[in-house]
């Protein structure tokens, strides 16, 4: 392995670690309590450099309002934001980017965005519902997809949160083995 490469799986095994530890000890954590004794850390897939992927944001010519559906059937408002075209082993892939609907009366001002998916892995390797990648504004529009870092919502641990569905359009038709995967009930 080459020493960028190295350093780069060095960082995301760090962030998970610190993952690892807010979940199992913090009270903050989404797992509930009586279930964390059982596990070790949250089950990952392996670092692969290949899922780490620079892509250019695709702005909408107008924000598109838009009602993602959640997991306890409360509406949640967003804003189609742009897209993001890709290839992974040579199949062309596109994934829509949200930011938070605004709300009359606050200032909200978010510089990620919002990437809601399903994968080939959902439902068997990974959660079923939906992984998440939160993506840094940048002003070149040039961003790195990096799937390494794609996370379960909080209602994969408890059905205590209400998490957004990725729309169809987020429904990739290839396997993305990177990031989280589904935690063992």
């Amino acid at each position: 392995m080459a020493p960028a490469r190295d350093d780069y799986a060095k960082s995301i095994e760090l962030l998970r670690r610190e993952k690892d530890h807010f979940f199992l000890h913090e009270p903050a954590s989404p797992i509930p309590e009586d279930r964390r004794a059982s596990l070790k850390g949250l089950p990952y897939f392996p670092v692969d450099p290949r899922f780490r992927l620079r892509a250019r944001l695709q702005r909408y010519p107008t924000s598109e309002p838009v009602v993602l559906a959640t997991s306890k059937g409360i509406p949640r408002n967003m804003v189609r934001y742009g897209f993001f075209e890709f290839e992974v082993d040579g199949v062309r892939q596109r994934l829509d980017a949200y930011k938070p609907a605004p709300v009359p009366g606050h200032h909200h001002e978010d510089a990620s965005l919002f990437v809601p998916f399903r994968d080939a892995t959902s439902g068997k390797e990974s959660y079923g519902a939906a992984r998440y990648l939160d993506i840094d504004e940048s002003p070149s529009g040039d961003r790195i997809l990096d799937f390494n870092l794609a996370y379960n919502p909080y209602c994969a641990y408890s059905d205590d949160y209400v998490c957004p569905f990725p729309p169809r359009e987020n429904w990739l038709t290839i396997a993305i083995r990177a990031g989280e995967k589904d935690v063992p009930h």
